[in-house]
């Protein structure tokens, strides 16, 4: 079973035993940790989307470690203006195993009704 999960701004698919690295979790080394903001969640033809999450389906984890990334380095340049300037930068993050994946339901879309929606 596979499961598409959104944390720190992005999108990640993952299944069990995955290992990611994802942006920084205020969590301890050891820790466990779970994601309520399930897209997707399934395996095969049985997959359900969520709109916008999957209600009571969750990926639980552990934290294995935090670190910085690898070093993205910037330059602004002004040619013969001698101006140059250089910057770096490494970018936290948390390395997690997914350890399990509850399956939840689908959130039913509203079925539009025409005397609750229109205000006279």
């Amino acid at each position: 079973m596979y499961a598409v999960i959104e944390t720190g701004g992005k999108q990640y698919r993952v299944a069990n035993g995955t290992k990611l690295k994802i942006e920084r979790l205020v969590a301890g080394e050891g820790d466990a940790v779970e994601f309520d903001k399930v897209l997707l969640v399934g395996e095969g033809s049985d997959v359900k989307i969520g709109s916008p999450y999957v209600s009571g389906s969750k990926v639980k984890a552990t934290v294995l470690s935090h670190a910085k990334g690898k070093k993205v380095t910037t330059i602004k340049f002004r040619r013969r203006q001698n101006y140059m300037r250089t910057k770096g930068h490494r970018q936290w993050f948390t390395e997690i195993e997914v350890t399990g994946i509850t399956k939840g339901r689908a959130a039913a879309k509203k079925a539009a009704s025409g005397s609750d929606d229109v205000a006279e």
